[in-house]
């Protein structure tokens, strides 16, 4: 039965995490796994506000076929938002919008990537970034992260060496570590990638929930020609409804995403497009999210203080400036994989390194998500994976 399918397909590796939710349906498990919101952050009640809105003004027209690019209003608030919060000139016709960031993922594979094709990546990196491209077939080329961002050396070297098509980058609150690339960092790899005929992608589901330090530039948009960046409502509103957007003034680019779009769904949900827009018009958002920064600040002190508490002094940590994980890492080069294992037993769950990268294996590294979590379960789940330890 292999032979029948596609080299791609059987070359991607199945999403580690979402058979880690599968062991996370317990009740009595504790899981510090999925890079879930927390469902109190969610606008419930607003949101059904806005949905009896749109049908009442707009009746059948929100259930009928749209246009590939996406709901023009919605698409309009999206770049006016990047103009007021980050100066950038962004225009409609810069925003493609997507069924969440995963599929802006593929659709940059499908226009970009041919079997072979140097990628670079962040070693660690985003694992639905990974499988998303694995489709494709490409060569991964990881490249170090250090406490401020990649290690710019390497990266420097690795693009002289392989004709590198394709950067991928999540600089805010990076997933999985947490860290954030600091603004020295963003100008030296702008300055390098001014020297290469690379696509730059920068995946920005986090940058909304900073709660400490001050907003940074983005590292190309604005500045590098081929720049590419990814948005979401998915980590401020709702993942539920998985609408995210492809943003480039790249007209060669937008050109052909818009193609690989037309072939893959025709267009994202309309009827949620509307919603969003709405709900985006009528309420104080900021205010929202103000809120959302709150509770996972705290959440994120709290699982700081449990793991000061609990873990062993020789394990290193994060210390995120905002956005959903902090990155652990064992003694004496310990499997978190083989810890993992243990501690599902306990009945306590986190990611290990593994999926992460590209060409490690057993690596003592672990995610482990706090905004899904209350802080007495915080404190429980770290003081079992302590235990186990």
């Amino acid at each position: 039965m292999e032979q029948l399918f596609s080299d791609g397909i059987l070359n991607t590796p199945s999403s580690f995490i979402r058979e880690i939710l599968k062991v996370t349906q317990d009740e009595d498990m504790i899981s510090f796994a999925g890079g879930l919101p927390n469902p109190i952050s969610f606008p419930s009640k607003e949101l059904k506000e806005s949905t009896n809105r749109v049908i009442l003004d707009f009746e059948n027209k929100v259930f009928q076929y749209a246009t590939t690019e996406g709901y023009e209003p919605l698409r309009k608030y999206i770049a006016k938002r990047y103009e007021e919060k980050y100066h950038l000139d962004f225009s409609k016709e810069d925003i493609l919008i997507t069924t969440g960031s995963q599929q802006a993922l593929d659709l940059l594979g499908k226009i970009l990537i041919n079997k072979g094709d140097s990628l670079a990546v962040e070693c660690p990196g985003y694992l639905g970034a990974i499988q998303a491209f694995s489709m494709y077939q490409p060569k991964f080329i990881g490249i170090d992260l250090k406490e401020d961002g990649l290690d710019t050396d390497m990266l420097e070297s690795s693009l002289k060496q392989s004709n590198v098509k394709l950067m991928y980058t999540v600089p805010n609150f990076q997933n999985p570590t947490g860290i954030t690339y600091s603004f020295e960092k963003r100008t030296k790899i702008c300055e390098i990638l001014s020297h290469h005929n690379t696509i730059l992608v920068e995946d920005d589901p986090y940058g909304d929930l900073r709660f400490s330090g001050k907003d940074l530039p983005y590292i190309g948009a604005g500045k590098l020609p081929n720049s590419v960046l990814l948005g979401s409502i998915s980590k401020i509103i709702t993942p539920g409804f998985r609408l995210g957007w492809i943003c480039t003034k790249n007209k060669d680019i937008m050109k052909q995403l818009i193609i690989a779009k037309q072939a893959s769904d025709l267009h994202s949900n309309i009827f949620c497009q509307y919603v969003i827009y709405d709900y985006l018009t009528h309420n104080d958002v900021s205010q929202h999210i103000d809120k959302i920064k709150k509770l996972y600040k705290e959440q994120s002190i709290a699982m700081q203080k449990a793991i000061q508490m609990y873990f062993p002094k020789d394990i290193i940590y994060t210390t995120p400036q905002g956005g959903m994980f902090m990155w652990a890492t064992l003694p004496d080069k310990q499997s978190s994989l083989s810890l993992f294992q243990r501690a599902a037993k306990h009945k306590v769950a986190f990611v290990p390194g593994d999926p992460f990268y590209t060409n490690k294996k057993n690596v003592p590294t672990f995610r482990l998500n706090y905004t899904n979590s209350d802080t007495d379960t915080i404190f429980e789940g770290i003081k079992r994976i302590a235990q186990v330890i």
